[in-house]
This record gives C-alpha cells, structure tokens and sequence, in this order.
C-alpha cells in the first residue's frame, strides 16, 4: 500500500466510501425498507409489501419512481464522509506512529478509528435511515418522519428530543462498526464489511430493541433484510477498499514526483 500522510487519507478514504455508496444506495433503501416492515404492527397482523430483494426493489420503483431508490443519498454520502474520513485519518495515524506494525495492530487501530468514526457520524446516519423510510401511505413501514431535507431532519430530531437524541442508538452502532472496520483495515487485501440501521424512539436501546423484535415477530425477524445488506455490503466493501486504494496510489505518485 502506498503511504501518504493521514490528512490526505482522510480525504482520499472520505472520498472513496461516498463514491461507493452512490452505487450501492440503491440495495440500502430497499434492506431499510424490508428491516422496518413490521416493527409497529400488532402481533398477528401482517403488512409485508417489500418481499425479497428484486420484488422489493420494484415496489419502491413503483412507489417513489426510479429515484426513489436513491432516497436518502445525500445524507448516506453525509454518512460516508463523516464517518470514513474520521475513520481513514485515524488509522492513518496509527500506521505512522508505527502501531499497526504491531503484532494485532491492525485489528486495534481499525476497531478504535471505526469506533470513533461510527460516534461522529450516527446523528447523519439516524437521518439517512429516516429518509429513506419515508414513502406513500400505501406503502409505509415503520414510523414515518416526513422531513424535508437534512438540515431540517437534525433540527426536526434537535428540537423534539434534545442533543442526545441525535445519537439515538449510537450503542448498537459502535460495536458494529468497530467489528467490521477492524475486519476490513485488517484484512484489506480480501476486504471484509461493516455497517446497519437506527430508528427512533421506539426502543429504549439496543436490547430493548432486539427483544422487543424477537417477541413481537419472532427470531427470524432480526435477519429481516439479510440478502439485500450483504448484497450492499459486498460491492459497497470492494468499491470503497478499490477506489480508496487507486487514489492512494495517485496521490503516492503526486507525492513523489514533487520531490
């Protein structure tokens, strides 16, 4: 891998992860519609219009037009660029000062920048699962904010619940993220994955949420959405670790040819 300075990983890795997300946004929208599905019905009743990835992806079409499964994309890049430039840098910073040479370096710096980067980013990542969501009455699942854009979605979340409930679910974020960004950094080569959802303030964290979900619709449920996130999470891993790479190299060059 070429090095550069942590500074310009941080715009090169910022860079990299919102490129890969205009192209994987698309299966996002659909695996947060199918995950939602369900969450406020009464046991017993069922209102499933999102049914496996190529059905539900038609019925977004349908429901919103071809656009529609681009829902959120600006605070998804918001996301991407947030979370991954904190996430970048820091572990930029770890393999300058030398510690991702370490013996389980990698796995500790690439937790670490992850955890970090998961924290900055969760009051963007909040609104992008939010608008995403959002579609006609037909077709509705799960709790239905209508905002009308980013800023008034954070001021929307500010006014209603206070500062901390920006960082609604942020526990079940960070765990998450700071597993996957260590598989990835530390095994760049074959590329490993992170990322997932938030909503509301239906649950009173993390484990209220996985058993109330359980309870209500059973264990299956928490598997809602599986195909469509590993479809997502696949490209999404490759494109980001490939382009984030590729600008590496340029930028490696630049470095040298400056010289």
């Amino acid at each position: 891998m070429e090095t550069v300075a942590p500074a310009v990983d941080l715009v090169l890795g910022a860079s990299a992860c919102c490129l890969a997300c205009v192209f994987t946004n698309p299966l996002e929208v659909v695996k947060t519609r199918m995950q939602l599905q369900g969450e406020l019905q009464a046991p017993g009743t069922y209102h499933r219009p999102y049914r496996g990835l190529v059905a539900s992806t038609v019925a977004v079409a349908r429901a919103d037009g071809w656009w529609g499964l681009q829902k959120g994309l600006a605070a998804g890049l918001l996301y991407q660029g947030l979370m991954n430039s904190v996430r970048f840098y820091c572990y930029g910073l770890a393999g300058q000062a030398g510690l991702t040479q370490r013996p389980g370096g990698t796995v500790v710096a690439g937790a670490v920048a992850g955890a970090l980067g998961a924290f900055v980013a969760s009051p963007a990542y909040l609104v992008k699962t939010q608008l995403q969501a959002q579609t006609v009455a037909a077709m509705a699942v799960g709790h239905q904010h209508h905002h009308q854009s980013i800023l008034g979605a954070l001021e929307t979340i500010w006014r209603q619940q206070g500062l901390a409930g920006l960082w609604r679910g942020v526990g079940g974020a960070v765990p998450r993220v700071m597993v996957g960004s260590a598989a990835q950094l530390a095994t760049f080569t074959s590329a490993k994955a992170w990322v997932q959802d938030q909503q509301g303030q239906l649950y009173a964290g993390l484990t209220d949420c996985l058993l109330k979900i359980w309870k209500q619709e059973g264990p299956l449920a928490l598997y809602k959405g599986l195909g469509p996130a590993y479809l997502r999470l696949g490209p999404h891993t490759i494109l980001s670790m490939l382009f984030w790479d590729e600008l590496r190299k340029l930028a490696g060059r630049s470095q040298r040819q400056n010289l």
